[in-house]
C-alpha cells in the first residue's frame, strides 16, 4: 500500500465541487484523512476566494493510475486543463506525494513544488502529516511549516466540512 497526499482547491461552486470530489476520491480509494478547509485568497490573479484542503488515503494504484484517476475527478466537474494556469477553476485536484517517490518527468511531478511554495497547500498537509518526511529536502513537514517563507496570502481556516 502506498501513502498518497493529494491538494483538493475550488473557487466556483466551491462547497458543491470540494463536497463532490472528497466523495469520488472516498469512492476511487476508500478511507481518507482531510485537513481543515481553508479559505484562500487567489494567488497571482484577481479572482474569488479558494477553498483549499488536503486529503490522504492508501492505495494499491500505482502513481499513474492514481494520477489518471484525479484527472477524470476533475474533468467530471468541468475542470478543463487547456485552460490558462491562472485563471478560476471548478476543481482542481494536485498528487503532493506518493510515498517517497520523486520524479519530474511528464506529467508525474513529485514531489509536487506546491509544497514548498504556497502555504495553501503545506499547511493543510502539515496538519494531516506532520511528520512525514519530504524526499528532496529530507525534512519533516512540520519543520517545513515551522520554517515557511514562501507565499502566505490571505489564508484562514473555514467551518466548511465536506
Amino acid at each position: 500500500m502506498a501513502r498518497v497526499y493529494v491538494s483538493i482547491g475550488s473557487n466556483i461552486e466551491r462547497e458543491q465541487n470540494i463536497r463532490n470530489a472528497v466523495k469520488a476520491l472516498g469512492e476511487a480509494f476508500g478511507e481518507l484523512t482531510l485537513s481543515t478547509v481553508y479559505e484562500t485568497e487567489a494567488v497571482g490573479f484577481a479572482a474569488d476566494n479558494f477553498f483549499n484542503l488536503v486529503v490522504g488515503f492508501d492505495t494499491e494504484a500505482d502513481v499513474r493510475g492514481v494520477a489518471q484517476q484525479l484527472r477524470e475527478i476533475e474533468q467530471w466537474h468541468g475542470r478543463q486543463r487547456t485552460s490558462p494556469k491562472l485563471k478560476s477553476r471548478t476543481l482542481d485536484l494536485d498528487l503532493l506525494l506518493y510515498e517517497d517517490v520523486v520524479s519530474h518527468e511528464g506529467e508525474i511531478d513529485l514531489p509536487r513544488k506546491d509544497i514548498i511554495d504556497y502555504a495553501f497547500v503545506l499547511r493543510p498537509l502539515c496538519q494531516i502529516a506532520p511528520d512525514c518526511v519530504h524526499p528532496e529536502t529530507g525534512q519533516r513537514l512540520a519543520e517545513l511549516w515551522a520554517n515557511y517563507v514562501g507565499h502566505g496570502g490571505g489564508m484562514w481556516p473555514t467551518a466548511f466540512k465536506p
